[in-house]
């Protein structure tokens, strides 16, 4: 794996947490902030790691983060800040509550994506597309600011009009399985769980 300079992380951590009652950023899982994970698990493959949410909130944890220009409009809203902010013409954008992501898998996502000539590449399984877990080209910015001023909220819907590329699993079977890939951190019983899977495997 390398580091690739032509393409920025963003980790979006502007969520309400309801479910889980607790802001699920600063959960941790083997003495380390799930924020801060997946920074690290990152920082080796892009050129820079920013963070999208309360610079405030997350002060103490030494990661570069900026507040969401586009707050009320959900996750949509922090890609929008995201390519906006962006100095590179790719960008990785992750939610915070995706704890199995491994690197191997994610470096052969953004390769997937440099070889495209798609404006965003989203992963895809039998559940659906996974937006939070994608590849977008900064050029998608001013597209994605028009769909939220029109209205839009979702963030499929906010692509409409750009080039998407969806990568189904049978691509990547062989490096990881969907089923654990995407599992999302929600609840206090996802949480439990992902501290007793990946516990004694935090760095």
């Amino acid at each position: 794996m390398k580091r690739h300079d032509q393409v920025a992380g963003f980790i979006l951590a502007g969520g309400v947490s309801s479910r889980m009652g607790r802001d699920k950023a600063l959960l941790e899982i083997g003495g380390v902030p799930l924020l801060v994970r997946t920074a690290r698990l990152i920082e080796p493959l892009v050129a820079a790691v920013t963070v999208i949410g309360s610079p405030e909130r997350y002060a103490s944890l030494g990661l570069r983060v900026i507040p969401d220009a586009v707050a009320g409009v959900g996750p949509l809203g922090g890609i929008a800040t995201a390519l906006r902010f962006s100095a590179s013409a790719w960008n990785l954008v992750l939610g915070c509550d995706l704890p199995y992501l491994t690197a191997k898998w994610l470096d052969w996502l953004i390769a997937r994506a440099l070889d495209s000539q798609a404006d965003a590449l989203l992963p895809e399984t039998p559940r659906g597309v996974e937006p939070l877990c994608a590849m977008y080209r900064t050029s998608c910015a001013p597209a994605i600011a028009a769909a939220i001023a029109q209205g839009a909220r979702k963030v499929t819907d906010g692509l409409a009009g750009l080039v998407v590329q969806h990568v189904g699993e049978a691509e990547w079977q062989a490096i990881e399985s969907a089923e654990v890939l995407f599992k999302n951190m929600n609840t206090p019983q996802d949480y439990e769980e992902a501290r007793a899977t990946l516990g004694s495997k935090a760095e």
